[in-house]
């Protein structure tokens, strides 16, 4: 239960006055729908109005405050023109202009006759000057408040600055004294207010420096969302550690027959890197406590053997392993990687997918209840309940970003201890790795294995595109396969799909038929896998595609890689689109078109793709260069939606946050004592309930 204290500040925005269901409609276009919304909207700028004598000393451009008189009101004569109110002094006149206005609210607040004091931004109307919408109107004793600086906030249409400081203002009025979560030494050392005065100044700022992140006040709050967020994945982490796991005993031993047959069954050596990742899970699977590890390993840096190896160990114990992948294509190209060894060895391996139906899935489903598949491989079609395993012990998440934290529990709930291994292909900077999954333990693979050639990377403009096609008709003459991506267009599948037909039918005509193949998202599963196989039977030479293709294609024959108006995509996705080269014993060529002129980010980003292959520091300069919200994509990574900071520009918050939250709970992990129970309040002020619901009622 949100602790009582809370209770104010998670009130609807609806209980605050002058907010009607229109109002609070528009307020959520802002993400504003509670009043602590409110406390959390940042102003994004300060302005000034200067005190000026008369209206002659007012210059076009520059925000003023006037003490004036008003002369007249001029009602428009058609309703897209906008009301006029004429004010004047000893030294001339100006027109306030309203559009949209209502004429008796106007008469009210500007009477004609009356003396007011208003600040805004003047403008020259071909001879005349006027000041549309004013920032400020008041009473001729108010003109100290019109000259102090005042907020800038991000707007929506249909609100106005004045409507949107006042409903802060009243949010204010309803921030309490809460008791201090934060380590005192801490706030004593950086000098920081606590909490409510922080949130006050927060909205009160003097002057542009009190705008930045390095303000005490704004650094107080980033530091608070930032320990909630550490504190939440601390506990969720804790948690999980509390459930039973299964000690394995093959993996005690760091082999057991079954590991040893696959080892010896592989065509190469493992890395260093590979070798200690499978030692760290090892120490996981021994233990009496639930594995949850995040495997990062960069394009071709080997996780699915690593997967497998960490399965036989299950396997080699009479148990059940499963591996998930989120799409079909994949989950058929780690069958087809696994495959071989698995025949090898005497593994029973199965496939599940959407596209399973009626007879033949019934039939499957029987043999995995009946412990008749060692190892099973699917996509989102795992997750259903008719999907009953024997004894799942072992369960492997591919591509983890495409999943949920509830399916990762929906599988573990599938057997009885299960532990759990999450691997990526995008390496996460180590920021964003503690912020979205901090309640994970991490391995990485950093190394790629012996043999893979460099990829050579080059940027083109678009203009040399008939080039291109000449090159990649002597490749294929050559026997090469070529990939082609499509310009992404990210408000619309259909236009993508629209650009990869015209380029397939483009090529087409200038090679022939059967010569290129086509594959997009609205393609049927069975078509998909039609075109790939084909292309890696080597029947097609050249796979025009969108970036459906960005994970999980493994043809080694593939050796161009073409990526259209490469400068549409981030960083790392180019990273992962030119990873499906490179996977033979041949050279392979990326090259990226790119739309001139480039901008300055699009530049740096096609210059750091040319100069390195390294996963790892690409998605550093891509969070450098993109910021922490896009990276992942925040809804599909799960990570958290941050108000008040930004986990990457204040790392040393982080780490800092990361041992404080870590102290706390060795001393105290019920969150029992005085600062424990500050810190539950913490937890809900924002919004990591789930965390708190782990913790005991106290």
């Amino acid at each position: 239960m949100r602790p009582q204290i809370l209770f104010p500040l998670f009130a609807s925005v609806e209980a605050l006055p002058k907010v009607g269901p229109a109002r609070a409609k528009l307020l959520a276009k802002l993400g504003l729908s509670s009043v602590v919304d409110l406390l959390w909207h940042r102003p994004v700028g300060l302005v000034e109005h200067r005190a000026r004598g008369s209206i002659a000393e007012t210059v076009p451009g520059e925000s003023a405050a006037l003490r004036v008189t008003v002369e007249e009101h001029r009602a428009p004569e058609n309703p897209r023109h906008p009301w006029r109110v004429r004010v004047r002094d000893a030294s001339g006149f100006l027109h306030l202009i309203f559009f949209h206005a209502k004429g008796d609210y106007l008469a009210k607040l500007l009477p004609v006759g009356g003396e007011r004091v208003v600040a805004g931004k003047i403008e020259a109307y071909g001879v005349e000057k006027q000041m549309p919408h004013p920032d400020f109107i008041g009473a001729p004793e108010s003109f100290s408040t019109a000259t102090a600086p005042q907020p800038v906030y991000p707007m929506t249409a249909g609100i106005t600055p004045k409507v949107l400081a006042g409903l802060i203002e009243t949010a204010l009025s309803r921030v309490m004294d809460l008791p201090e979560w934060a380590d005192q030494s801490l706030v004593k050392q950086r000098n920081w207010p606590v909490w409510a005065e922080a949130v006050r100044a927060l909205h009160h700022p003097k002057a542009d420096a009190e705008l930045q992140p390095t303000n005490p006040a704004r650094q107080r709050l980033a530091y608070d969302e930032i320990l909630a967020n550490q504190m939440a994945l601390l506990l969720l982490r804790e948690h999980h550690k509390r459930l039973t796991g299964r000690p394995l005993v093959a993996a005690a031993h760091s082999c057991g027959a079954l590991r040893a047959k696959l080892r010896a069954a592989l065509p190469f050596a493992l890395t260093r890197a590979q070798e200690q990742a499978l030692l760290e899970i090892d120490a996981d699977l021994a233990s009496d406590r639930r594995m949850l590890r995040l495997l990062q390993g960069d394009v071709g840096s080997g996780k699915t053997v690593v997967a497998l190896l960490t399965l036989a160990v299950a396997i080699e114990e009479g148990a059940q392993g499963a591996l998930m992948a989120p799409t079909e294509i994949l989950a058929r190209q780690h069958l087809e990687t696994i495959q071989p060894l698995a025949d090898a060895v005497g593994l029973r391996v199965a496939v599940l997918t959407g596209r399973d139906k009626g007879k033949p899935r019934e039939a499957l489903l029987a043999s995995l209840a009946a412990g008749e598949i060692d190892l099973l491989i699917g996509t989102h079609a795992v997750f259903q309940e008719d999907v009953v395993f024997k004894d799942l012990a072992v369960a492997v998440i591919d591509e983890q970003h495409r999943f949920g934290v509830h399916q990762r529990l929906a599988l573990a709930h599938k057997g009885r201890g299960v532990d759990v291994l999450v691997m990526t292909a995008t390496p996460i900077p180590r920021s964003l790795a503690l912020t979205a999954y901090g309640d994970l333990d991490i391995s990485r693979l950093t190394e790629k294995p012996p043999g893979r050639k460099p990829i050579d990377t080059r940027a083109l403009p678009l203009e040399r595109l008939e080039e291109v096609v000449f090159a990649v008709g002597r490749a294929i003459q050559r026997d090469a396969r070529v990939y082609w991506v499509c310009p992404l267009v990210e408000e619309s599948e259909l236009v993508d799909l629209a650009a990869a037909t015209d380029r397939a039918a483009a090529l087409e005509q200038v090679f022939g038929p059967g010569v290129v193949g086509l594959v997009h998202g609205r393609l049927k599963a069975a078509e998909k896998d039609a075109a790939i196989a084909a292309f890696a039977r080597g029947n097609l030479k050249i796979l025009v595609a969108t970036t459906v293709i960005e994970v999980g294609i493994n043809v080694p024959e593939a050796t161009i890689m073409v990526i259209e108006h490469a400068e549409r995509y981030g960083l790392a996705q180019l990273h992962q689109l030119r990873g499906r080269v490179g996977r033979g014993g041949d050279r392979s060529t990326c090259l990226l078109l790119y739309q001139a002129p480039l901008g300055e980010v699009a530049k740096s980003r096609l210059k750091i793709l040319r100069e390195s292959e390294d996963g790892f520091r690409i998605a550093e300069e891509d969070l450098r260069l993109r910021g922490s919200g896009e990276v992942l994509g925040t809804k599909q990574s799960g990570l958290p939606g941050f108000k008040l900071c930004d986990p990457v520009q204040q790392e040393d918050l982080l780490l800092t946050a990361r041992a404080d939250a870590q102290n706390l709970l060795s001393r105290d992990p019920e969150l029992d004592s005085e600062r424990g129970q500050a810190m539950r309040i913490l937890l809900y002020l924002f919004e990591r309930d789930a965390a708190a619901r782990f913790l005991r009622a106290g």
